[in-house]
């Protein structure tokens, strides 16, 4: 049995520092880096490629909207085409960086209000497979977990790529395996022994507890600690201390 543990880094611009990658990164086994629209600039992307590559973790790319002043969380009324394109850019930027660096670029990751539009639309999601598709059909796509993920797998398999689903462990999830909104208390969990025990429980029993307190299916391939959470570190840290205490592998969606 194995997981993967991801950690979304290289956040900062210019003189603003978010998060705390060089900690987080030793509990995870994969990252996935900003290309500059939603937060990152390049010589954020080139130190955190490089600082990847320096502690064997996997690289992925997180394309976001056009939106640094929101951090990609607010949605934008843009067409499957745009966002192709969008993803494209981000994507090629950072490729170009692995490359500088001798790094492999294992997995393309969404992010804020894309990745939650994903979740949904599967105009969207056939879109972003598409365009990854034409880039390397090696790389993995990856969504949230949820009831859909067969179906938004099967779009991304008629493009070419595979999906990987992802859960949050330091997120509430909705009855209805929906992440709850940020705007609403207890969305966001800050306690590692918690979201430690509702990663082994996610693993072991392929379920999450909903905010409502009902037991909801769940099956994912990676975890996400989110490293702008102030508790990231010591939630990194705990949940892949539970998971090697009970057996479970923590390894990169794929091989590096």
């Amino acid at each position: 049995m194995h997981i993967d543990l991801n950690c979304d880094m290289g956040e900062s611009f210019g003189v603003y520092g978010l998060g705390r990658d060089e900690e987080i990164i030793d509990s995870v086994s994969s990252i996935s880096i900003a290309c500059g629209f939603h937060a990152g600039d390049p010589h954020v992307m080139a130190r955190t490629v490089r600082l990847a590559r320096e502690r064997g973790v996997a690289v992925g790319a997180h394309p976001g909207l056009p939106d640094l002043m929101g951090f990609g969380r607010r949605d934008m009324a843009c067409s499957p085409e745009e966002v192709a394109d969008f993803l494209t850019y981000q994507i090629g930027a950072l490729q170009a960086f692995c490359v500088a660096e001798g790094v492999a670029l294992c997995h393309v990751k969404p992010h804020g209000a894309l990745y939650n539009r994903a979740a949904q639309d599967e105009r969207l999601v056939r879109a972003m497979a598409g365009a990854i598709a034409r880039i390397d059909r090696n790389l993995l796509l990856v969504g949230l977990a949820g009831r859909d993920n067969r179906r938004m797998a099967g779009i991304a398999a008629e493009e070419g790529i595979a999906m990987v689903f992802e859960a949050f462990p330091d997120r509430a999830y909705t009855p209805e395996c929906a992440l709850v909104s940020r705007r609403q208390p207890g969305a966001v969990i800050h306690d590692p022994d918690i979201a430690a025990l509702r990663a082994l429980r996610m693993v072991m029993d392929k379920t999450v507890e909903a905010i409502d307190g009902t037991v909801v299916p769940l099956s994912a391939r990676t975890f996400c600690i989110h490293g702008d959470n102030s508790h990231g570190v010591a939630l990194a840290a705990a949940i892949r201390q539970r998971m090697e205490a009970a057996g479970i592998k923590v390894r990169p969606m794929r091989p590096i």
